[in-house]
């Protein structure tokens, strides 16, 4: 996959053989005060393959201790988009959070995808699952 890196940073990487996302790092200083948003820049262009998206995750360790997540919970990066990959990041926690450059915010996911098209038809097949929102349990 090509990639042209204007930033201040390495390329992503993964950090362990089982990783399944690559750390995405700030090329900017910023502090996000609590309950506001930043759309932090990156610096990295990428150029997806054909038949393929980029999903845009946030880091749980930044979640779970600063409360630091995704605005739009996944973000999906088209293989047709070339723009700079910006992280749209909210602080749901309580304090201010600083982000600096070089630190990691987001993570990068490759999948393959396939497209469909719809056949609109009066019903679907039933199946037992009808219920949802919890109706399997705890």
């Amino acid at each position: 996959m090509k990639i042209v890196n204007r930033s201040l940073n390495e390329l992503p990487k993964y950090q362990t053989k089982g990783s399944a996302g690559m750390d995405l790092m700030s090329n900017e200083k910023v502090v996000i005060l609590p309950m506001d948003r930043y759309l932090v820049g990156t610096g990295l262009f990428i150029q997806i393959p054909f038949g393929h998206e980029g999903q845009v995750r946030a880091r749980s360790g930044n979640a779970i201790k600063h409360g630091i997540t995704l605005i739009n919970a996944v973000g999906t990066i088209d293989e047709d988009y070339t723009g700079e990959i910006k992280i749209p990041l909210v602080n749901l926690g309580s304090i201010p959070f600083e982000v600096n450059i070089g630190d990691r915010i987001a993570q990068l996911i490759i999948s393959r995808y396939e497209k469909i098209e719809f056949e609109e038809v009066c019903e679907i097949e039933k199946t037992e699952r009808i219920g949802g929102f919890g109706h399997t349990g705890k």
